[in-house]
Order: C-alpha cells, then structure tokens, then sequence
C-alpha cells in the first residue's frame, strides 16, 4: 500500500509539473504576442524615423483616404492606414479642414489627426483690414499682396458677384487659405452681422438688396451715424420722387479709383452705375459698406430734405429745394 501511494504521489506530481509548464509555455506565447502587437503599433504610430520637411494641400471634397495615402507617400505617417484608422475612430473621418499645411519636424500620428481636424496649418497667420466701403478690386489687390498664390483675377472672380455683401473688418486668415475660403468668411460674416437687420427690414417696404444698395452709398457719402441716416433719408426720398440720385461716390467705383471728384464730362458717361444720368438707385452696391451704414439705409432719419452736400468746413448741409441748395454751395463750398 505504502509502494502504490507513493507512485500515485509521484504521477499526480508529474503531471501537475506538466500542466504547469504547459500553462506558462501558453501565457509566454500570449505575452509575447501581445508585446510584438504593440511594438508594432508603437513604430506604425510614432514620428517616422525619416523625416524631409513638406508640404501638403488638402482639396476642397478630398477624403481622408486620400489625404492618409499622401502623407503615408511623403514620410509625414509611418502608416497611412494607422491615419485612417483614427480618423474614423475619432469620428474625423470627413471633418478634415482643405488647405496647404506645413510639416517641418516629426510629429506622431496623434499629432497629426489633430491638426488636421482643427486646421493648425503651421504657417504664419496673415492679418488683413477691410475698411467700410472697400471695393470687390480694392480687396482684391490687397489679397493678392498679402497671398502669393492667389491672384487678383482668381480672387474678383470669386467676390464680384458678391459686391456689397462681403463684411469689412480685420480678419486673421492661415497663410495657406485660398480666395474661396476668404470670400466664404466675408459672406459668413455678413450673414452674421446683418441677421437681426434683414428682419427688420423685412418688416418694412424696402427689399435688403436695395437696403445694401443704399447702404454703399451712404457710406461713401457720410462719415458720422447722425450724417449717415439723414443721408440715407435725402436719398430715399429722391428714390421715392422718381429722382436721379446724383451721388458723386460712384463714379470712384466707375473708374475703380478711391476719391473722384466728376468733371461735368463724366457725368454724362455710359454706365448703369451713373446716377446723374438714371434716376434710382444703380444696379448694385457700389462698395462693401460696414454696419453703421447698413442700420443708416434701413433706419434713415425721416425728413423732408431733398440735397445735401460737404462743406469745406467738413460739415453737412441740407436743403429741400434746389435753390436753398445753390445756397449752401455758393455759401459753403468756395
């Protein structure tokens, strides 16, 4: 009895040790496997160990399949599929901001998501001021200066048919935005700006577009908010009597000049935008006005005057009959 036992103690030891080198033979096969699994996403996550500074342009509708792929070809991810992968984890799988970005040192692939989805373009930023009243060519000329890569005939293309909508303010654009992008922030601007005004006027018997009109006139042809609605209330009257509006202001949007003082010759010149040859307002904005003007053309001070004019004292003078208004000039203006 005592011989079986111990040889049944013996086997029942045998086989545990067995059983046991079988358990941790098993669990060092999952721990390596688990170790190489992430040693492999460690290297297909980090910086890439070659590295050139690049640039890339992401296209208006590109996808992020797309865009992953380049990234992965230009060294910039060590996998465009880890790229991917996050993206749609993140739900950034069609959130990716268009524009040129800057990479000029090793970044991971964290990083990189990141940046894509907030539009850190690593660029300077470009600062530029409209001021109230500036024209579709004016803006133009200024984009181009401050944009290599936008000319000023890709831009006015673009913000011509948004003249008088386009709201001036200074603006802090990514260096690699293009004249779309730019023309879409102005638009957005606008819109934002002017919602509680397009109600109101709404509300009224002027439609907005003749408001805005209205409004780039005023702009260009006041300069204090008090000035502004009575200007804005001469000319509405002149509008409602059937009356050529003759504002001297459009003949700088005529000839594309900032000041112009019309000479009697171009007073008669053709264009749709003469208001001393058509009577009511021109066929659009005459320039990009700001807020003060835009509430001036909606809200005018009613009143029964019908001219006005600057005097060289730099005060506004007002008249209701033609001949009080040679008055002023003669009294005024020497």
């Amino acid at each position: 009895m005592t011989g079986f036992l111990r040889r049944f103690i013996a086997g029942m030891i045998t086989a545990l040790e067995f059983h046991c080198m079988r358990f941790w033979k098993h669990w060092l096969v999952v721990a390596a496997l688990v170790g190489l699994a992430l040693v492999v996403l460690y290297l297909l996550l980090r910086a890439p160990f070659t590295f050139s500074p690049t640039t890339i342009t992401i296209e208006r509708g590109e996808s992020s399949a797309q865009v992953a792929a380049t990234l992965g070809e230009k060294r910039v991810v060590t996998s465009a599929l880890a790229l991917r992968v996050l993206l749609r984890i993140s739900g950034g799988d069609n959130k990716l901001r268009e524009g040129t970005y800057a990479f000029t040192a090793p970044e991971n692939v964290f990083s990189i998501e990141r940046r894509l989805l907030s539009g850190e373009y690593g660029v300077p930023a470009i600062r530029l001021t409209f001021i109230e009243g500036v024209t579709v060519p004016e803006m133009a000329r200024q984009v181009a200066a401050a944009f290599p890569d936008i000319t000023v005939r890709d831009f006015t293309a673009l913000a011509q048919p948004y003249e008088g909508y386009l709201f001036p303010n200074t603006y802090v654009f990514p260096g690699s935005v293009d004249a779309a992008f730019i023309v879409k922030t102005l638009r957005t601007n606008f819109d934002k700006q002017t919602e509680g005004l397009k109600r109101d006027v709404a509300s009224s018997k002027r439609s907005f577009s003749d408001v805005v009109t209205m409004a780039s006139l005023v702009e260009k042809e006041a300069r204090t908010d008090e000035s502004r609605r009575m200007v804005a209330g001469i000319l509405w009257n002149r509008v409602d009597k059937g009356m050529r509006l003759q504002v001297d202001a459009v003949f700088g949007y005529i000839f594309d000049t900032e000041t112009y003082s019309p000479s009697q010759s171009d007073q008669k010149v053709a264009s749709p935008y003469n208001t001393y040859l058509h009577a009511g307002l021109p066929p659009g904005p005459i320039g990009n006005p700001g807020l003060s003007a835009l509430e001036a053309a909606a809200n005018p001070t009613k009143t029964s005057y019908l001219y006005y004019l600057t005097g060289d004292d730099n005060q506004m003078h007002y008249a209701t009959t033609f001949a009080g208004h040679k008055t002023n000039l003669q009294k005024y203006i020497k």
